[in-house]
């Protein structure tokens, strides 16, 4: 099966959508950016960018006609580009995907919807609806903005003893979700694939660990037992069907000390977590989907080897000599000139024996 060098249209220029079209010229693939940064991270490697705002008509109008699929490499891409594009050409993964993860009370109610447990939520759009909320929890929970929040951004921890004195405006005055405390052992994190022909393939769980909010290492294997993988892959699987997905996508959950799972967040999308599968899989997260939104037959999700990821956040960026030096290690940068507090620089997987 050949695909006569079709073009993949990429809405948004950073990281991901650099290592996706890294893995699409691989497969014989064009790709080309929609980013309004100038000489972004994924246009240095990519064959074409067009310069503009994602939701801009005339780009989204030469996109679609330059492009035979389009796909997207954040969930906050409008809702309305991506419906507007899927009017004259395939569009993977689905606008509705991108409509359930883009606010997080519509994403709990969803996972809810298709049998995945979450923690225990209440809508916040009010200083009283807060304070309600919080009374019901005992005080504690997190507050996160429903829109917009990443890495940490846009989230307030209350642990009992605040004061709650303009809380609600602090985080903007916008809608909001208290979000319950989990009283959780660890964190992991599944990649999952669905093909347009209904074909599932998940990678093995991750363990994961965050620094400020931001994912500090992945590690293969999880502490975590057979039980557990394989209610993390149905759970997956339940939603990709749920969602009419094709593409990658990243689940992340709570471990409770029974072994039980509480979904925490989706992303529809290859996911910072699925960055080992560069180094220790035959087929990464990044051709995973390639192949699931052009119509190529999924690859095999299998790891040959056990490895840490760590993602060089920052200032991290200083030890990649020592990085360079190690044995076993897959280093990858992100063609970024500055490094800034938070700013994810590139990452680096080390395989275990």
């Amino acid at each position: 099966m050949t695909n006569t060098m079709k073009t993949i249209g990429i809405i948004g220029g950073g990281q991901l959508g650099r290592m996706l079209a890294m893995a699409a010229a691989r497969l014989n693939f064009s790709t080309i950016i929609l980013e309004p940064q100038a000489d972004c991270p994924a246009a240095q490697v990519a064959n074409a960018q067009i310069t503009a705002a994602y939701d801009d008509p005339a780009a989204l109008k030469e996109l679609a006609s330059r492009c035979d699929i389009v796909t997207y490499e954040f969930e906050n891409v409008p809702v309305s580009a991506a419906e507007t594009l899927a009017r004259s050409v395939p569009v993977y993964p689905p606008a509705k995907a991108l409509d359930v993860a883009q606010d997080r009370l519509t994403e709990k109610r969803f996972l809810n919807s298709c049998g995945i447990e979450t923690a225990k939520f209440h809508a916040v759009n009010n200083q009283a609806e807060l304070e309600s909320a919080l009374a019901d929890f005992g005080g504690q929970g997190v507050l996160k903005t429903c829109r917009m929040g990443y890495d940490g951004k846009g989230q307030r921890v209350f642990r009992g003893d605040e004061d709650l004195a303009g809380a609600f405006d602090a985080l903007g005055g916008v809608p909001l979700i208290l979000e319950s405390f989990v009283a959780f052992e660890r964190e992991v994190s599944i990649i999952a694939a669905r093909g347009i022909d209904g074909s599932v393939e998940c990678y093995d769980p991750a363990e994961n660990v965050h620094r400020n909010g931001i994912l500090h290492t992945s590690t293969l294997p999880a502490r975590i037992n057979d039980a557990t993988a394989q209610t993390a892959r149905q759970a997956a699987t339940k939603l990709l069907a749920a969602l009419d997905y094709v593409g990658v996508i990243g689940m992340e959950f709570f471990v409770m000390p029974d072994g039980g799972l509480i979904a925490n967040e989706i992303a529809p999308r290859v996911h910072n977590s699925g960055h080992w599968t560069e180094a220790a899989c035959i087929v990464s997260q990044f051709e995973q989907h390639v192949r699931a939104v052009a119509g190529l037959p999924l690859g095999n999700p299998v790891r040959h080897s056990d490895c840490v990821m760590t993602n060089l956040i920052g200032d991290d960026i200083d030890a990649l000599p020592d990085w360079l030096k190690s044995k076993n290690v897959y280093v990858h940068l992100y063609g970024k000139a500055e490094a800034r507090p938070g700013r994810k620089m590139g990452h680096v997987t080390q395989l275990v024996d």
